[in-house]
Parts: C-alpha cells; sequence; structure tokens
C-alpha cells in the first residue's frame, strides 16, 4: 500500500464516529462466531462506504484509524502448530507475540481452538523490552508453560507478520469487524520474505444469536467465506518445499487477487 492509496483510505475513515479501547473491551460476544473473508484492497472503499451509511464505528487509538500490527508466532523445530492445522486437527494452538504499535502495549498471546470450531484467545502482558521473544519475562514464560499444549522450553520464533488494521463495530456493539491489509511475512528460519500484496483478510466476529448487515453487505459485495491463517500461509509462502496440502489452494486464490488488481 503506497501512501496515496493509504491517504486516501485514511480520509474515508474520517466519517466514521469512532470508539476507544475501553469502549470495545467491554463489547462480549457471548455466543461468538468468526468467519473470516479474503478480498482485494481496491474493493475496500465500496464496502467501506456502506458500513458508514450502517452506522458502523472505527476502534480509534493515539489518533489512528489504521493501526499497525507487529506479530511473533512461535513454533517447535518440526513446526507442529503448522502441521496439525494443515492437518485439520480440531484442538490445537497458535502461540503468538503481539505489539501494537500506537500504543506500543505488548502480548504474549495463546490461540485455542476447540473441536467445536471455536477460537479462545488468552493473552498476558510483556514489557516493551521482553517482546518480541518473551523468554526474559519469567513470569510470562511461567504462564505459557502452564497452559501450551506443546513442549514449551523447544518453541522457537518462527514468522514475523505486520499489518495495518480497521476494526469496526456496528451499533449495537453486536460484532466487530476487523480488515487486515498490506500483510507482511519474515521467515525467522528460511530468511525469506513475502507479502499478500492488494489481497485482504477480513474477520467477522458476530453474537450468534444476532442479525448481521456487515455479513448481508459483504455478501452483496459478492466477497465469500475463506478459511485462512496467516501463519499457515506466511509458512507457506516462505519455505520452500513445505508440505502446503489444502494451503496451496489459499496462496494461488492470492495470486489470482494480486493479478486481478
Amino acid at each position: 500500500m503506497n501512501r496515496q492509496e493509504l491517504a486516501s483510505l485514511e480520509g474515508l475513515m474520517d466519517g466514521f464516529a469512532s470508539i476507544s479501547l475501553s469502549e470495545m473491551d467491554g463489547i462480549r460476544l457471548m455466543n461468538r462466531i468468526d468467519t473470516k473473508y479474503l478480498t482485494s484492497e481496491p474493493r475496500l472503499a465500496a464496502l467501506l462506504s456502506e458500513a458508514l451509511d450502517c452506522g458502523y464505528m472505527v476502534f480509534e487509538e493515539g489518533g489512528k484509524r489504521i493501526q499497525d500490527y507487529d506479530s511473533v508466532y512461535f513454533d517447535t523445530p518440526a513446526l507442529t502448530t503448522y502441521t496439525e492445522h494443515r492437518r485439520g486437527k480440531l484442538v490445537r494452538q497458535k502461540i503468538r507475540t503481539r505489539r501494537y504499535s500506537s500504543s506500543g502495549v505488548c502480548f504474549l498471546e495463546i490461540k485455542n481452538k476447540n473441536n467445536h470450531s471455536r477460537t479462545k484467545k488468552k493473552r498476558i502482558q510483556l514489557t516493551e523490552e521482553a517482546y518480541p521473544y518473551y523468554a526474559c519475562d519469567e513470569v510470562a514464560t511461567s504462564w505459557l508453560g502452564e497452559r501450551c499444549l506443546y513442549d514449551a522450553g523447544s518453541l522457537g520464533a518462527s514468522l514475523g507478520t505486520a499489518f495495518k488494521r480497521i476494526t469496526l463495530v456496528n451499533p449495537e456493539r453486536s460484532e466487530r469487524l476487523t480488515i487486515d491489509m498490506d500483510v507482511r511475512f519474515r521467515n525467522f528460519r528460511t530468511g525469506m520474505e513475502a507479502g499478500l500484496g492488494n489481497a485482504v483478510i477480513i474477520e467477522l466476529k458476530q453474537d450468534g444469536r444476532a442479525g448481521s448487515r456487515m455479513r448481508e453487505i459483504l455478501l452483496r459485495h459478492r466477497i465469500l467465506p475463506c478459511r485462512i491463517s496467516k501463519y499457515c500461509a506466511g509458512i507457506t509462502m516462505t519455505t520452500p518445499g513445505i508440505r502446503a496440502g489444502r494451503f496451496k489452494e489459499k496462496v494461488r486464490l492470492i495470486e489470482k487477487i494480486n493479478r486481478q488488481c
């Protein structure tokens, strides 16, 4: 995303009412359903315009409505978390550290997937000095060891991700939408770098008991559900010869989106 494209998107976001982090934290989706979508940057303007008309609010922090995120994913030497996802194992984890650039706040996070396809995230805050590798933080290391499904001592930095995110909340506060753009990867083991180019990952987090205007907007724009993991896509794109299985289809779809832009 170049400066002109970013400035155009920032101008569009100025029309939205804002919602703060404390207000966002107060939203509890008790029967949460997460659905991911894949689209392209050129299609965002029309999507955001409809969201604005429907009264959606945008998360704002530090005067910014497009936030920069940095994450580092950790895996075993055999890439167990990647392999379990590729094989379709229902109960699995992903472990990462994340830094929110607008605030400088850092976390060590565990994403747990259960056998009902629901994801629950647990996290503990890190100091900036402990980001991204967390090992110097004894409290965080102990916390991870108590909750990790794998041998926590064997985990090493696997993939770095960086992206820009817009977060929208509906007026009823029964759903959140994250839009991840300019997604870039750096593989700590192979040294390779890659990115999604103009491809955009959207994730709708909604209360399953409530209707979703955003789902209707996405369908009107022919943006269809697509199961995709940034971590798995990044590993697939930066690890020559790796067994990718169904992740190959996602990489081909990303390549198709970029050819059409």
